[in-house]
C-alpha cells in the first residue's frame, strides 16, 4: 500500500502553510502556484497545479470568495462549504495526504486561517484527446467511442451504457510515487463475489513504487506470470460498448488512469478471440462469424508445421494434393525459410509501426515486391513457403489480442523447431504442449484457458 502521511492539518495558518511550502517545490516549479488572497478578513491560501484547473471556474469561485465580509464569514470549513463556496465537486480533507494527493491530481487547495480542514475544491481538467473509433478494434455496424486516457472519461462512457443502480465503481490507487488511480468496475447484483474480494485484496496489498507501464504494470503486479508461458492473463478492450457488456455478464473491468482500454476478468480463450462484430449480426452470421475466426486461428498455430511435416514425408501425400509439393530448388532448408520470413514479416511490421504515415503506402509496396518475386527469383525461398507465410501473416489479423497474436506465433515456432528436429514424433509432442500451455495457463480467477478450476 501507499506510505500515508497522518499529519493532520492544524488551526495554525502559519504552520500549515509552512509544511505545504516545504513538501511541495512551489519556489522551483513554476506549474506548482500559490495564490494568497483575503477571504471574509482572513488570510487564504489556493494551492493548485496551472494546466489541470478550469480557469473560468476558478475565476468565478474567487470572485464569489472576495465578496464575503467579515460578518457573515463562517466558523468552520463545513459552514463555509455550505454558505461560501458556489461549485458542486467540493470537500474536506483533514490530513495532510488528502491534500497532497488532490492538489497533485489536479484539484485546487484551500487553506483558512482558524480553520483546522482544508477545503478540496475539484474543478480540474485533464488534457484529452476524442474518444474515437480505436484504430485496432474496429467495428462494421457499432458505435464509434472508444476509451482514451483520461480514467473519468472512461467511466463516463461505461456509465451512459447502464443505467443502473447496481453499477459500481470503486476508485483506488497504487504506487506511492505516480499514485495512479485504478477504478474497479462491476454489476453488483451479478459479479463473482470470491474473484472481486480476491481482486480487491491483491490491490490494496500492492507494494510498488509506480505502475510506469500503466495497465501492463498493474497486471504483472497483481499476477506473476510464468515467463515460459506467453499467453495473456487478461483480456484488453478499447471499445466500451464491449466493456458494459463484459460488466452485464458478470466480469469485473479494471481501468487505469492514463491507459486508453480496459482489463476484463476473467478470461478464457474463447473470450479471447471474441470482437464486437459477433454481437452486432444476426445470430447465424455472429456464429459463422466465431467459427471461421476460431477455425483461421488454429490454422495460424499448425498450418505451417503440417506443411512442413508432409514435405519431410512427401509419401504421405494423397495424390489430389501432390500439388503442394515444393516444385523448385530447395536451395536453404525450409525450416530455415520458414525461421527467416517469421523474423522478416516482424520486421516489417516494426517498421511500419514507426514509418510515417505520408510513407508508409509507398515502403509497403516496395516491401511486398521485394519480400515476394524478388525474394523468390534469387533463390532464398520458394514460392510455396512465402504464400503459406503470407497466409500465416494475414490471418493472425482475423482475432484483435495483440498477446494472443504473439503467443500463438510462439506456438508456431515451437512446432517448426520440433517438427524440423524429431519429425511426426516432435509434432505430436509440439501439439501436447500446446494444449498443456492452454492447460496450466492459470488467471486470476483461479480458472485456466478451457475454464475449468485449478488448485
Amino acid at each position: 500500500m501507499v506510505e500515508k502521511n497522518k499529519r493532520k492539518v492544524s488551526a495554525s495558518f502559519e504552520e500549515n502553510i509552512r509544511y505545504m511550502n516545504t513538501v511541495l517545490p512551489v519556489a522551483k516549479s513554476f506549474d506548482i502556484i500559490r495564490r494568497d488572497l483575503m477571504i471574509g478578513g482572513k488570510a487564504s491560501v489556493f494551492y493548485y497545479i496551472d494546466g489541470f484547473v478550469k480557469d473560468e471556474a476558478m475565476l468565478k469561485i474567487m470572485d464569489s470568495f472576495l465578496s464575503v465580509t467579515e460578518q457573515n464569514m463562517s466558523v468552520d470549513g463545513e459552514c463555509f462549504i455550505q454558505e461560501h463556496v458556489p461549485y458542486v465537486e467540493v470537500d474536506l480533507a483533514v490530513d495532510f495526504d488528502q491534500v497532497l494527493r488532490n492538489v497533485l491530481s489536479g484539484a485546487a487547495a484551500l487553506f483558512i486561517d482558524g480553520y483546522e480542514e482544508c477545503i478540496i475544491i475539484d474543478c480540474r481538467t485533464y488534457p484529452a484527446r476524442s474518444v474515437d473509433e480505436p484504430e485496432k478494434d474496429k467495428s462494421l455496424r457499432g458505435s464509434r467511442d472508444g476509451f482514451v486516457e483520461t480514467i473519468v472519461f472512461n467511466t463516463a462512457l461505461i456509465r451512459r451504457r447502464i443505467r443502473d443502480p447496481h453499477l459500481i465503481m470503486e476508485m483506488t490507487e497504487a504506487g506511492q510515487s505516480s499514485r495512479t488511480d485504478i477504478a474497479v468496475c462491476y454489476m453488483s447484483d451479478r459479479v463473482d463475489r470470491e474473484l472481486l474480494d480476491n481482486l480487491k485484496q491483491r490491490i490494496n496489498a500492492l507494494q510498488l513504487d509506480d505502475l510506469r507501464m500503466n495497465q501492463q504494470s498493474l497486471a504483472e503486479a497483481l499476477f506473476k506470470r510464468k515467463w515460459f508461458n506467453p499467453f495473456p492473463k487478461f483480456k484488453y478492450t478499447e471499445r466500451p460498448d464491449t466493456a458494459a457488456a463484459c460488466l452485464l455478464e458478470g466480469k469485473v473491468v479494471i481501468l487505469v488512469d492514463n491507459a486508453p482500454s480496459a482489463m476484463i476478468l476473467p478470461t478464457s480463450i474463447l473470450d479471447m478471440i471474441e470482437e464486437a462484430n459477433d454481437y452486432y449480426f444476426p445470430t447465424l452470421t455472429g456464429i459463422y462469424l466465431k467459427v471461421t475466426r476460431t477455425i483461421i486461428t488454429v490454422a495460424t498455430v499448425f498450418f505451417t508445421p503440417l506443411y512442413l511435416l508432409f514435405m519431410q514425408n512427401p509419401e504421405w501425400l494423397p495424390e489430389s494434393l501432390e500439388f503442394v509439393a515444393v516444385q523448385d530448388t530447395i536451395n536453404i532448408p525450409l525450416i530455415f525459410q520458414f525461421l527467416l520470413l517469421e523474423i522478416s514479416i516482424d520486421g516489417l511490421r516494426l517498421a511500419a509501426m514507426n514509418t510515417p504515415t505520408m510513407l508508409s503506402t509507398p515502403l509497403s509496396v516496395i516491401a511486398g515486391i521485394v519480400m515476394g518475386e524478388f525474394s523468390v527469383q534469387s533463390g532464398w525461398f520458394n514460392s510455396e513457403v512465402m504464400l503459406y507465410m503470407a497466409f500465416v501473416a494475414v490471418a493472425n489479423y482475423t482475432q484483435p489480442n495483440f498477446e494472443l497474436g504473439y503467443a500463438l506465433k510462439f506456438m508456431r515456432l515451437m512446432l517448426l523447431a520440433l517438427t524440423a528436429l524429431f519429425g511426426l514424433y516432435g509434432f505430436i509432442a509440439g501439439c501436447i504442449l500446446v494444449l498443456c500451455f492452454l492447460i496450466f495457463n492459470k488467471t486470476l480467477s483461479g480458472r485456466n484457458y478451457l475454464n475449468v478450476k485449478l488448485n
